[in-house]
């Protein structure tokens, strides 16, 4: 017959017959405990100072049971006793920045110290000596007051044929509990990005028709961007969320699912309750019945924890405690750092955007939303533009020096301008130059004409355009040359675009050496 090691139950059972002045052998056969078992009892109990003819009490009992049922702890092995006598520095290398492995440990003993134990002995031995990687025992956290928490979780439910592409992706759910009442929400997707989880938050307000004061997120990369367990670091769009939503996020522990239980073990039942088995269209499809099933299945079953049902603690108890939702969708922005380039643009979302010039080569954050661009330097906003689209540029003039206007914006009626202040002639020689349906590809001409101004002065131009538009030569290049062979060094210049007479060049012929014909005598 096997030990039976007897319950408090049935010891009580036991005084209390014996307390009657029953003998051993009725007591063993009413109970159904072996005589010799209720002789021990019966000896502890008088050793104890118990007297027949009382009720023995809770505490008299225990005290018998601790005399008949303590065992002597086992004597240590050769092999313990050895390992002990390393106990201080075994301490030491566990309690390292960066402890060492068990394995690294017996076997630094064993070569330096001439330990003879195993392995196994070592490991009990830190486990039950120093704590080595013991769980800590867990207590239940009492629920939050009602619409005080959510708690937020990303599930993998599987493999779905994405009706787009007709492909099978992994899809994700963001699992939406709230504490109190445990009414949630799925909104399944196949990202797991800062979008997808602002679409997927706002989707379980406008659901609840409420929002909770604040949610507790799992570490999720979308949600923070520097996880710590006192001051984690949010992502800044989602920051700008919550800012706008109203609402305080406070993350989990990195790998300390204990945080979020509520919705951490929900992620099982919705996959094989919602999930498993089911065949949809489409990703709506898959959020529609979603949907549905968060309100006519979860939310109306009998929770097995709080013995309710979700959906009616919440409407009754929680959505009155709750914020109101949001009228309007959250326009999720893009937070970036640029570089400010030589050309004073950024690039941003694949399109241009011009800061000013005291900001050339410095780096600054820009927030980006569907409509405006907002770029800043430290915490100060320098600019704002439009939202380009991809390839597009947005283009302020007066963020580049004075005078490079409107050669950076290819200005041709600037040109144009500038040259008409040099010269009448040199205005309409410039305008000549520039003429054609392509003028921005004659641009450099025109800036190379008003460099010969600088060079030679505007009377000195002024003269040599107006003869060449008398033999209409449109070419800013022989200008040059004309100017270079007729303005001889030292010849004062001229600044109010008056006609200047050039002096004919050294070997310059008269006009008759070109005539064709010699002119009949006079008779």
């Amino acid at each position: 017959m096997s030990y039976r090691e007897l319950t408090m139950t049935d010891i009580k059972e036991v005084l209390r017959r014996w307390s009657a002045r029953q003998s051993l052998h009725r007591i063993a056969r009413a109970s159904g405990v072996d005589r010799k078992t209720v002789r021990r009892y019966v000896t502890a109990a008088e050793s104890c100072g118990l007297q027949r003819g009382g009720e023995p009490t809770q505490d008299e009992i225990h005290e018998v049971a601790q005399r008949v049922q303590a065992r002597p702890l086992p004597e240590r092995t050769d092999e313990w006793s050895a390992v002990h006598q390393h106990h201080d520095r075994i301490a030491e290398w566990l309690s390292r920045h960066r402890p060492l492995r068990v394995s690294k440990v017996h076997q630094l003993l064993c070569r330096d110290y001439g330990l003879q134990a195993s392995y196994d002995t070592l490991w009990r031995y830190v486990r039950q000596e120093l704590g080595w990687r013991k769980k800590a025992p867990t207590v239940r956290v009492d629920d939050p007051p009602p619409g005080q928490e959510a708690q937020v979780d990303f599930g993998e439910m599987g493999l779905f044929v994405d009706a787009q592409t007709g492909q099978r992706r992994k899809l994700w759910a963001l699992l939406v509990t709230l504490s109190h009442s445990r009414y949630q929400f799925v909104w399944p997707s196949f990202h797991q990005t800062t979008e997808a989880v602002c679409e997927g938050l706002d989707a379980a307000w406008r659901f609840f028709g409420a929002m909770p004061k604040t949610i507790v997120p799992d570490n999720m990369k979308a949600i923070v961007v520097s996880a710590d367990p006192l001051s984690p670091r949010l992502c800044a769009a989602f920051a700008d969320y919550v800012q706008a939503r109203g609402i305080f996020v406070d993350p989990a522990r990195v790998r300390s699912p204990q945080d979020k239980p509520r919705v951490e073990n929900q992620v099982p039942y919705v996959r094989e309750s919602w999930f498993d088995g089911e065949s949809f269209a489409g990703l709506e499809d898959a959020r529609t019945r979603a949907e549905h099933w968060c309100r006519e299945v979860a939310g109306a079953r009998v929770h097995g924890t709080t013995c309710q049902v979700p959906r009616e603690v919440f409407e009754s108890v929680e959505k009155p405690a709750m914020l109101p939702p949001p009228a309007e969708p959250f326009d999720v922005p893009l937070w970036t750092e640029a570089k400010v380039h030589p050309d004073h643009h950024i690039q941003v979302g694949r399109a241009l955007y011009s800061v000013p010039t005291r900001y050339l080569h410095r780096t600054v954050r820009v927030r980006a939303d569907r409509s405006t661009v907002r770029i800043y330097f430290a915490t100060d906003l320098i600019k704002m533009h439009p939202r380009q689209r991809p390839g597009g540029r947005s283009t302020d003039s007066s963020d580049y020096p004075v005078g490079k206007a409107a050669y950076a914006l290819r200005s041709v009626e600037g040109i144009m301008l500038k040259a008409k202040q040099r010269g009448t002639h040199v205005g309409i020689y410039a305008e000549k130059v520039l003429a054609g349906p392509l003028p921005w590809a004659r641009m450099r001409q025109g800036y190379a004409l008003l460099s010969l101004c600088d060079k030679y002065g505007d009377g000195h131009v002024e003269t040599v355009c107006q003869s060449a538009l008398l033999f209409d030569v449109v070419d800013v290049t022989r200008i040059g040359r004309m100017l270079k062979s007729a303005t001889p060094p030292g010849m004062p210049d001229s600044t109010n675009g008056k006609v200047v007479v050039l002096v004919p060049p050294r070997f310059a012929r008269g006009q008759q050496h070109f005539e064709t014909r010699k002119k009949e005598e006079s008779r």
